[in-house]
């Protein structure tokens, strides 16, 4: 065989090892981003399910630039349920990377986690704040990673004010209503006082739920609670003060449930049902999120007067 021969034929054998590897790359992308939707046959006894970015009812406008889009409390809510139906999981791992969010729908989660029918440890992987803190408060353990923040027990009410900006483009308010404080907190005039003390109050009663629900579902004294003056904590500080049970990283959290259910561990992740083309556009929003946002930043455009979050 001649020299041309021969280059063409590692020419040849070149690209078609380029072609399989990038088959096999495609099948495994493929694989990844419809997992679950064609009659996955793979053995498991574990059930992952993530709460991932701002907690909220909807996702709203789509836009890979506005945010993380991630699961709504809603499908979370339907994913514990599934692996709670499913006979085949013995346990669940809640996986927590969250600056908060929305205050019933945290509470949502929470309580489908506390009804779940086995062991149930939550993961804290860089943030559980807030309302990811009131959902790990459902949970039997949480664990968290040296670099993890956690806390955050509190939470926030605002209202923009625009009164000044009326007066100057001599815009004047005026509703009609009917009870003294249907307009409480209405952005285009000055609040009165009775009104901050009003919603304050509202505040107030959200935050005496939260200490109560972390209460409860960490046995820890509520006034050890307060005293965390709404911090975060890093890892091994919040372990220190009883805030997590341990710290590790997701293999040491799986060889707990091991210990838990008395079996190897076999996860299996549930997330939501979606079509191929939401999975790219959620992984493109994800990327922008990770770019253009701080590490605990809730956007909240839902056009309410007041908004008040756990975050």
């Amino acid at each position: 065989m001649d020299s041309d021969a021969r280059s063409t034929g590692s020419e040849l054998l070149a690209a078609a090892a380029v072609g399989a590897v990038g088959a096999v790359a495609g099948k495994r992308l493929v694989g990844r981003l419809t997992r679950g939707r064609f009659g996955d046959t793979e053995e498991y006894n574990v059930a992952k399910v993530s709460v991932s970015g701002p907690i909220k009812r909807d996702k709203g406008r789509p836009s890979p630039l506005s945010g993380p889009g991630g699961t709504t409390a809603d499908e979370v809510v339907e994913q514990v349920e599934a692996a709670d139906n499913d006979e085949d999981v013995e346990a669940l791992l809640v996986e927590l990377n969250t600056p908060g969010g929305e205050v019933v729908p945290s509470d949502d989660i929470r309580r489908a986690v506390a009804d779940f029918d086995g062991p149930t440890l939550a993961y804290a992987t860089d943030l559980c704040a807030s309302g990811g803190y009131w959902i790990a408060s459902g949970c039997d353990e949480l664990w968290a990673r040296e670099g993890s923040l956690v806390g955050s027990i509190g939470v926030v009410g605002s209202r923009p004010n625009a009164a000044g900006l009326a007066d100057k483009l001599g815009i004047s308010y005026e509703q009609f209503t009917a009870g003294e404080y249907k307009d409480a907190g209405v952005p285009l005039r000055e609040i009165e006082e009775d009104e901050r003390e009003y919603l304050q109050s509202l505040i107030d009663g959200y935050y005496e739920q939260f200490v109560e629900t972390v209460s409860e579902g960490r046995e820890m004294d509520p006034e050890a609670i307060r005293e965390t003056e709404a911090r975060v904590y890093l890892g091994p500080d919040a372990l220190d003060i009883g805030l997590v049970d341990e710290l590790g990283v997701e293999s040491a959290v799986e060889d707990r449930i091991a210990e838990a259910i008395d079996a190897d561990v076999e996860v299996r992740e549930f997330t939501p049902e979606r079509g191929l083309a939401e999975r790219l556009g959620i992984g493109a929003e994800r990327v922008a999120f990770a770019a253009g946002n701080g590490v605990a930043s809730v956007l909240s455009g839902d056009g309410r007067d007041v908004d008040i979050e756990l975050r």
